[in-house]
């Protein structure tokens, strides 16, 4: 048996990575991603240290942005990545200024997920920390900011952080408002950091933006739904309503809901048929 173990491999909590930075981008205009990778190189992001990856859009939509970046976010090497659009410039801030802000944010939070150069902090407050085509800079003083969602335009996320989006969204529009959540639900959580760019588009919300809206809504609907857990040992009720999340998890409040299960229900109707 100690020969078999022998064999094994010990995992360790060290993990290397062959980049500090894996930059990964949807391509539609090749000439606009190879302005933007100059950017990033000028301005540090060199080959020694980045890795620069891609998806060719430009003779048709391979991959959304949902499935698209789910694959970055699989097969990047870099420990931090780097989601961003075809469309944006460096210009004030570079590598080193995206490293100091990750060395503050290791301070701040060291359970933060996702960063962003926009996003909104609640119902009433954004914060933008970016530059438009126009040449209109947006300056957020109060910086770092948690936020609840990022702009798609930029992002950091950690590889750490084994973060994914959704598989039942499909799109180019909200994935920045998905990958905050799921980031939150996993115990992770988003801000707007101190790093200003060009960014060459004011946004598109047409038909798709709000149809993505109200997939999105209806998904996370059903992913924060309450509803009874029954383990191999044990039976809980979980709910984000208190007042539920009490009665439920009662002795007589789980009698009651196995009895509904037992008489309404069958093991065939969870079969899972094609």
């Amino acid at each position: 048996m100690l020969d078999f173990i022998h064999q094994a491999k010990a995992l360790t909590e060290e993990v290397t990575y062959p980049y500090e930075f894996s930059v990964c981008t949807l391509v539609t205009r090749k000439e606009e991603y190879g302005q933007m990778m100059c950017s990033f190189v000028s301005r540090g992001f060199t080959h020694d240290c980045c890795e620069y990856l891609y998806i060719d859009n430009s003779e048709g939509c391979r991959y959304d942005a949902f499935s698209g970046l789910n694959l970055f976010l699989q097969q990047a090497q870099g420990k931090y990545i780097i989601l961003c659009h075809q469309d944006v410039l460096l210009q004030d801030h570079g590598k080193d200024d995206l490293i100091q802000c990750i060395k503050q944010m290791d301070r701040v939070d060291p359970h933060w997920g996702v960063l962003g150069n926009a996003g909104g902090v609640n119902l009433k407050w954004l914060a933008r920390h970016i530059t438009s085509l126009s040449g209109e800079r947006h300056v957020e003083t109060l910086l770092p900011l948690r936020v609840m969602s990022v702009d798609e335009n930029w992002m950091v996320v950690r590889k750490d952080a084994n973060l994914a989006l959704s598989r039942d969204l499909r799109g180019f529009h909200m994935y920045g408002s998905d990958i905050c959540l799921i980031a939150d639900t996993l115990g992770y959580r988003s801000y707007v950091i101190d790093f200003n760019l060009l960014h060459k588009s004011e946004g598109n919300a047409d038909a798709s933006f709000y149809k993505l809206r109200g997939d999105l809504i209806n998904k996370y609907r059903r992913a924060f739904r309450s509803r009874f857990i029954l383990t191999t040992i044990t039976r809980f009720y979980i709910s984000g309503c208190n007042w539920a999340s009490l009665l439920w998890n009662t002795r007589l409040g789980l009698f009651l809901a196995r009895q509904y299960y037992k008489f309404f229900t069958k093991k065939t109707d969870y079969l899972g048929l094609p």
